[in-house]
Parts: structure tokens; C-alpha cells; sequence
């Protein structure tokens, strides 16, 4: 089966790189009439990637321990759901999802109307490049990480999925970041083909929908891997920019950006360069992603490790940097406008893109110093979260201002609704002053919520002032993720600089207090299964007053296949207020458990934000007669 499923794949390249060759020859020539041709490659490659695919599936449900992949990822122990989804648990298995992912978008894009509003040239160079991407990520699985590697004797029992992957969030975080990865490939491919073939028709407008799900699925796989962190490791937080989380950050940065400036094109027909760029950098940047997490360049909690993938992925970003420069650059550009005031509708959305790339710049750059640092110096030096905090906080708070005025100001610049502006500033100075009157002294933190309650101000008052938007899909969209981004830094304006932890070392029946709170640790109990070698679990009953609130139940587990390690299990009481948050240390001699316990404020708010960010951005898309 190994050697079946692999010849699946070296199908699949061959004939990728056959329509790659083809499509370039035939829009260099301009011969459209070959372009059936290179339609049915593409299905043909599809085909040979679904098959073997379907032969990894087959092999994981069925625990084939012949399959090196399998016996990696998965043991008797595990259960089914997990069993499955060890399809994209590992390196080889995740690049072959995302590969699948590509492949079928490729003909899914074929078939939709607004690949069939591409001019004829424009068709050919957008397989040209599309074909190439293809067969690079099938030239990675037939070379450099094969999942259909074959073990012999194959053994009774496998190592395991990592017991960080054994989390709902591991059905749904990585299959979500995975489509919206892959989903760039569509609008990235476009774009560059569009400006080589020197198309006046919008591929901004064609591929709009592609972007928007490609933003909603990556949103969406960010937003609930942060909550992965929270509630998996331990750590007492969603976000501790660890260089995996980052990796997926960062081109979200670059796509959001993308989002700002194509309103502008869209509406002016200005910006279509930098479109252009934004669009291939965005795609490239999901590649950096894959390199940070795969090549062993950055060490980290759940990396892969090093691994002879990163030599190829990192000269397919110098050849898809060069490759972007040429299309921005030596593309044809039909509209030449110039941007209004910086005071203006325009100005703000300029503003924000600058803001998205300065953050994901950041970001990049604080990722990546270990490997800069060594430049200088012998040993390599890592940034901490406090960098992060201090240079994107800031960042973070005036985007949520930014929202705030945005919609006040006119096209062409000015306020078009003056009542509007000066209700959403007195909503700012009055909301601060509140704040600061209720203990919050730490000017940020008081910024950034003034920031995001005058966003939520704002937007209630543009829906009571123009009756038009209620009735108008659009408006629901646009002012519903820019709602769901105003509640996210509300959460993160509270939960972070007012958060309260403390580790403590309790005995049966002792109590701790935490601001309102009184934890009280109940019993302990350890005990051990066919998949825990030894688990420890806490019971602490948690009261506010004489108001009994809930039990925690945290545990510390070592696995049977990775005895050497031991993992967190949090156990926490929700609240839309202050939640309350704990993990299990250890235990001693004397049968004194240490906790870690905090009072995380409005936490929950960051999911709540995060949801309606990808549930409002589904009411963008547009059916397909609006988009051609």
C-alpha cells in the first residue's frame, strides 16, 4: 500500500509540472487552445493527491503499524476521532493535508464563475503558477517528507499521538489553518497572473470570496489555537508568543492588511500594486509559517525539530520573493490615482494596513532574533513576552482607535458626520475617565479599553444614524468583525495587565485567598490507566463570600509513551467577568498538592470576540453574479 499511495504522489508531480511547463510555454505563445489541457492536469494531479490520501486515512483508521507515519502517531490506546485526525498530527502527515487542501481547491476554483471571468492569458499564467506551488509542496512529500515510509516488522503497539495533540482543539485548529493557508494559494496565484497577462479586470474583485474565507479559516484556527494554549498547556494564558503560535500570526498580519487596501482598490482603483504585493507576500508568509514550524531553524514547546525540509522551503520563498517583485513590479497598472487626505476614509484604511504590517513585522523580527542574534554573538539570544507586550500592545490599542474614527471621516476626507465623531469621542474620554475612577491606573490598559468600548459605541451609533445599513448584508459584516476585534482587546486590555496568579502549596482542607476569592483545596486523588503511567488530580472548591462557586478538578498526567514528560490538564470556572483558572504542580512527601491558581478578568470576552470575527466574516461573502 506504501508504494501504491506513493506513486499516487509522484503521479500527481509529474503531471504538475508537466501543465506548470505547458501553461508557461502557452502564455508566453499565446495559445489558448491548449488550455483544456492544462485544465485536465489539474484534475488528473488532484486525483493522484485524493488517492493517496485516502490510502494514509485507511492506514491510520485501520492502525497499520507498517506504516512508519502511523506507528509515529498513533497506539492502541488513543482514541478513534485522534486516531484520525493523526492524519495532520505530524510533519509529513500536515504537509500532505495542506497539499490536499491545495489540490482540491484547484478544482474547485476551475469550476467556479469567477476563474471563468479570467481573460484567456490571464488563465494561463495563473496554472503556471498555480501548478508550480503544487509541485513543490509533491516534490517536499515524495522527497524530503515522505509519509509513506514503510516499517519492518511492523510492530504490535505505535509511540503515540503527542499528548499536547490529544485536545478537541486539535480536530479543528490545524485543519483551519491549514484551509486558510491554502486558501491563499487561489488569490496569490491570481494576482501574479493577472499582472503578468496585464488583465484590466479586477482579480482584487474575482477572488474576493477566496480571500475572505482564506481570512475567516485562519482567524478562526488562530482564535481557537490560542484557546488550545490556554486551556492544554498550563501556562496560565492564551497567548505567550511562543514562535508556533507567531507562525500563524504572522501572515494574518499580512492578509489583514491586504483586507484594508483592496477596499481602496475596489473603490478608487488606487493601491493595485501594492495589492499585488500584499497578495504574494500573504502567501509567502504562509510558507515562513511552515519553515519556522518544520526546518528546526527556532526551537519551541511544538515544533517539529529539525528536519531536511527547510533548505527547500526556504529557497521557494527567495524564488516566490522574486517572483512577487516581478509581477508588482512589470505588471501593468491600468488606473493611476492618487489617495486622499490622511484624514479621510482612505488615510485610516492606509493607516491600519501600516499597522497590521508593523505588527506582523514585529512579530517576525522578535521570532526570528535567536537566529539574528547569533550574528554577533556565540550563543543566541530569545525575546521574552514582555517585548511583545510592550511594542504590540500599543500597537493593538490605536488600530482599536482607528476603528473607532474611521467611519466619521468621508472618502475624500473630512467628517461626514460630525455628531457621530464627537459622540464617539465624548464615549472615549468618558469611558476613560470611568475606568481610571474604578482602579485602572495602567495607562494602556485604560487606552485600549476606552479604545474598544468606543469602537462598540461607534458602531451602535453608525446602525441608528444610517437606517440604510440595517437592511444592508454588507454593513452586518464589515461592523460585525470590526465588533468581535473591539470585544477581543477589551479582554486583552483586562486579562492581561490585571490578571492575578500565584502558585501555592496546599494541605487537605487549607485555603488560599485570591482577591474576592477563596480557594479551598477539597482532596487529591492519583491514580493510573491503560493510557495514563500515573496521573494526579486536584479538587479545590472555589467561593466568593459565603457563595459557593464551583469545584476545580485539575490534573498532571505522564503518559504511558512519554514517561519522561508530564503534561497539564486546567480546569477552570468560566465567567464573563472573572474567571477563574487552575493547574496541578505536584504534590510532596506529605501529601501537600502545589497549584498554580489565577483570576483571569474578562478572558472570555477574547473568545466571544474571535467567534463573531469569523461568524460576521461569512456575511461578506458575495453571491456570484455581485462578484463578476
Amino acid at each position: 500500500m506504501q508504494l501504491t499511495a506513493y506513486i499516487g504522489l509522484l503521479f500527481a508531480l509529474l503531471i504538475s509540472l508537466f501543465s506548470a511547463g505547458v501553461a508557461a510555454w502557452a502564455a508566453w505563445s499565446d495559445r489558448d487552445d491548449i488550455k483544456p489541457l492544462i485544465e485536465y492536469g489539474n484534475i488528473a494531479a488532484a486525483m493522484g493527491v485524493v488517492f493517496s490520501s485516502l490510502i494514509l486515512l485507511m492506514a491510520l483508521a485501520a492502525r497499520n503499524y507498517s506504516f512508519m507515519y502511523v506507528y509515529e502517531q498513533v497506539d492502541n490506546t488513543l482514541s478513534f476521532v485522534y486516531t484520525l485526525t493523526a492524519f495532520w498530527g505530524g510533519r509529513e502527515g500536515s504537509l500532505l493535508f495542506w497539499e490536499l487542501i491545495i489540490a482540491v481547491s484547484g478544482v474547485v476554483y476551475l469550476y467556479s464563475p469567477s476563474y471563468k471571468a479570467l481573460a484567456p492569458r490571464t488563465k494561463l499564467y495563473f496554472w503556471a503558477i498555480f501548478m508550480t506551488i503544487q509541485a513543490f509542496f509533491l516534490l517536499l512529500l515524495t522527497g524530503w517528507s515522505n509519509p509513506f515510509m514503510t516499517l519492518v516488522p511492523a510492530p504490535a503497539d505505535g509511540r503515540g499521538l503527542n499528548p499536547l495533540l490529544r485536545n478537541p482543539g486539535m480536530i479543528f485548529h490545524p485543519p483551519l489553518l491549514f484551509l486558510g493557508f491554502a486558501g491563499y494559494t487561489i488569490p496569490a496565484a491570481c494576482a501574479l497572473a493577472s499582472s503578468l497577462a496585464g488583465e484590466e479586470k479586477s482579480w482584487v474583485k474575482l477572488t474576493r470570496n477566496w480571500n475572505i474565507l482564506a481570512w475567516v479559516f485562519l482567524t478562526a484556527g488562530i482564535v481557537l489555537g490560542g484557546w488550545w494554549s490556554y486551556m492544554e498547556l498550563g501556562w496560565g494564558g492564551y497567548w505567550a508568543w511562543d514562535p508556533v503560535e507567531n507562525a500563524s500570526l504572522i501572515p494574518w498580519f499580512s492578509g489583514t492588511a491586504f483586507l484594508h487596501t483592496a477596499l481602496i482598490e475596489q473603490r478608487r482603483g488606487a493601491l493595485q500594486r501594492t495589492n499585488v504585493f500584499l497578495m504574494g507576500l500573504t502567501f509567502l508568509l504562509c510558507i515562513f509559517s511552515t519553515y519556522l514550524t518544520r526546518s528546526g531553524v527556532i526551537e519551541s514547546l511544538h515544533t517539529f525539530g529539525e528536519s531536511g525540509v527547510s533548505a527547500p522551503l526556504f529557497i521557494s520563498m527567495v524564488v516566490g520573493l522574486a517572483l512577487t517583485l516581478i509581477g508588482t513590479f512589470m505588471g501593468e497598472q491600468h488606473v493611476k490615482r492618487s489617495l486622499s487626505d490622511f484624514m479621510s476614509r482612505q488615510g485610516m484604511l492606509v493607516a491600519a494596513a501600516w499597522f497590521f504590517l508593523a505588527l506582523g513585522f514585529v512579530v517576525t523580527l522578535g521570532t526570528m532574533w535567536p537566529v539574528v542574534s547569533k550574528l554577533w554573538s556565540t550563543e543566541s539570544v530569545g525575546l521574552g513576552p514582555d517585548f511583545y507586550n510592550r511594542v504590540c500592545l500599543p500597537f493593538l490599542s490605536l488600530l482599536v482607535f482607528v476603528f473607532a474614527i474611521c467611519p466619521w471621516l468621508g472618502w475624500r476626507g473630512g467628517i461626514r458626520h460630525m455628531r457621530g465623531m464627537l459622540g464617539a469621542c465624548g464615549v472615549f474620554v468618558g469611558t476613560a475617565i470611568v475606568l481610571f475612577a474604578l482602579g485602572m491606573a495602567k495607562p494602556l490598559a485604560v487606552f485600549g479599553a476606552a479604545s474598544a468600548l468606543t469602537a462598540c459605541a461607534t458602531i451602535v451609533m453608525l446602525f441608528v444614524f444610517y437606517p440604510g445599513m440595517r437592511t444592508s448584508r454588507q454593513s452586518w459584516g464589515q461592523y460585525g468583525i470590526h465588533l468581535g476585534v473591539a470585544l477581543l482587546a477589551l479582554g486583552i486590555a483586562f486579562s492581561g495587565p490585571y490578571k492575578e496568579e500565584r502558585e501555592v502549596l496546599l494541605a487537605k482542607g487549607e485555603s488560599v485567598q485570591l482577591q474576592d476569592y477563596t480557594l479551598t483545596f477539597v482532596n487529591s486523588r492519583q491514580d493510573a490507566t491503560p493510557e495514563f503511567k500515573a496521573r494526579l488530580t486536584g479538587v479545590i472548591e472555589v467561593s466568593r463570600g459565603n457563595e459557593k462557586l464551583g469545584l476545580l478538578h485539575p490534573e498532571k498526567r505522564i503518559y504511558r509513551n512519554f514517561p519522561r514528560q508530564q503534561f497539564a490538564e486546567v480546569s477552570v470556572i468560566p465567567s464573563l467577568g472573572d474567571e477563574i483558572y487552575a493547574t496541578v504542580l505536584g504534590v510532596d512527601e506529605s501529601g501537600r498538592v502545589s497549584f498554580k491558581v489565577s483570576v483571569n478578568p474578562l478572558v472570555n470576552w477574547i473568545w466571544i470576540g474571535g467567534t463573531l470575527m469569523c461568524l460576521f466574516g461569512f456575511l461578506l461573502l458575495k453571491r456570484h453574479r455581485e462578484v463578476i
